[in-house]
């Protein structure tokens, strides 16, 4: 991580330590934090990985990686993932013929791209990006219908979505760059959620005791917290190379596929060991464990699950 990377991803902390509230952003009307969301964009987070010439910082995906992992951490519900997937949409095709870009990168535009079964941003969306045989259209609300999907994930807000209009032709996407887009986003975001179980457990273990002692200091405990670690620091090797190929280029369909598989795995466990030792605490309402399994059991469904994902690899390896 480079400086200004580290100095992003302080600031970024720093903030949605102070002023992020899951439960209270989870029942709100739209879902999210709407003033925690201006306060992002205001940092230029909506686009950092958007060029110059469309609005948007010129940084690159790195950068959003970062961002992605701390919001995750902390399970803040926002339009960024589907904002990040659906700008990467539109590049793609080459031209923005809607002048879309400069209002997703500006935050002030959210779209939802139907990507898969479900569509993320879509009860809040302000343009949605659907994709049929000519290539990428952009519709306005007018001309969808959006039905809303109960999902695991209460901090991720899921639809589907049917178009009743034409909307405006856009271009072609590359939809496999697309969705391996949209696989290092998530892995990013499922390696920031990880590491905070870790913490999690780290704390409780040394807080909670047990027969006058601390449970952490049981040997059996420091070997599965041990186990916990490796998940975490493999699951965010893994992320940094999705996003290093996203960057690059280079075996971009395999490592975003390698990366997709390896961290919803190492997520799902990490946050099924911090619930195992927690014990019974963890599976109380009040209690925020349960939402990071759910998390990552929703994130392993999203953008193609792992079965999905190795069919993919073997295809890709040969």
């Amino acid at each position: 991580m480079s400086d200004e990377q580290a100095a992003l991803r302080d600031t970024v902390r720093t903030l949605l330590t102070r002023e992020s509230d899951t439960r209270a952003a989870m029942v709100s009307s739209s879902g999210y934090d709407e003033k925690l969301w201006t306060r992002l964009c205001a940092l230029g987070v909506a686009g950092l990985a958007i060029p110059e010439e469309h609005g948007g910082l010129g940084a690159s995906f790195l950068e959003t990686r970062v961002v992605l992992a701390e919001l995750g951490r902390l399970l803040v519900p926002g339009p960024l993932l589907g904002s990040v997937v659906a700008a990467e949409a539109v590049l793609s095709t080459g031209a923005d013929l809607a002048g879309l870009l400069p209002g997703i990168a500006a935050g002030s535009v959210i779209p939802s791209l139907l990507l898969g079964p479900y569509a993320l941003n879509a009860q809040v969306a302000d343009v949605f990006l659907l994709v049929d045989d000519d290539g990428l259209h952009a519709l306005s609300p007018a001309e969808v219908e959006v039905t809303p999907v109960g999902a695991m994930d209460p901090t991720r807000r899921l639809a589907t979505v049917s178009a009743t209009g034409t909307g405006r032709f856009l271009g072609v996407p590359d939809l496999a760059r697309v969705r391996d887009v949209a696989c290092a986003a998530l892995c990013a975001e499922s390696a920031g959620a990880a590491a905070r179980c870790l913490e999690m457990t780290v704390a409780y273990t040394k807080q909670r005791t047990q027969f006058g002692r601390p449970i952490g200091s049981f040997q059996a405990l420091k070997h599965r917290m041990a186990d916990m670690h490796v998940w975490v620091e493999t699951a965010e090797s893994a992320a940094l190379a999705a996003a290093t190929a996203v960057v690059t280029g280079a075996d971009l369909p395999s490592v975003a596929a390698t990366a997709k598989v390896w961290c919803a795995d190492a997520f799902s466990a990490v946050a099924g060991e911090m619930i195992q030792l927690h014990g019974g605490i963890a599976i109380t309402w009040e209690h925020d464990a349960h939402l990071y399994f759910k998390r990552a059991h929703g994130n392993a469904q999203l953008f193609g699950t792992t079965r999905e994902h190795v069919a993919r690899l073997a295809v890709e390896l040969g």
